[in-house]
């Protein structure tokens, strides 16, 4: 098997807080915006993510996002009192499921009449 040389990162050339941001991360921006869209108004942050062009903001969103998704996560997780409701609403992570409906057939009539199917 041929050795391969897989060069080091320059910690200098890694991350530049005013390089322009890249597709990457403007994908993941918005990920995290979709997911922080689901938290309670006061777990969000407001922050109109196409107004950040460079890697330093976006590392700031990133951090001030992912804060705030451990808190409400945190929130939600913790033991309730016996009886007591929790007023957080559930987070995209558990989100519930959806509710199944059971339709009734009419008393003595037959499969075909009951779909509105004719013979």
């Amino acid at each position: 098997m041929a050795l391969i040389h897989v060069p080091r990162p320059n910690p200098k050339r890694v991350m530049d807080r005013n390089r322009p941001v890249n597709s990457l991360l403007k994908v993941q921006m918005q990920h995290l915006h979709d997911a922080e869209l689901k938290l309670p108004i006061g777990f969000q942050t407001d922050i109109y993510i196409n107004a950040i062009k460079t890697e330093g903001e976006a590392a700031e969103y990133i951090g001030q996002v992912t804060a705030k998704l451990q808190a409400a996560h945190a929130l939600k997780g913790r033991s309730k009192v016996k009886g007591q409701t929790s007023r957080m609403p559930a987070i995209a992570a558990m989100a519930e499921k959806k509710a199944t409906r059971k339709h009734k057939r009419a008393a003595g009539k037959s499969k075909a009449k009951a779909s509105g199917r004719r013979r």
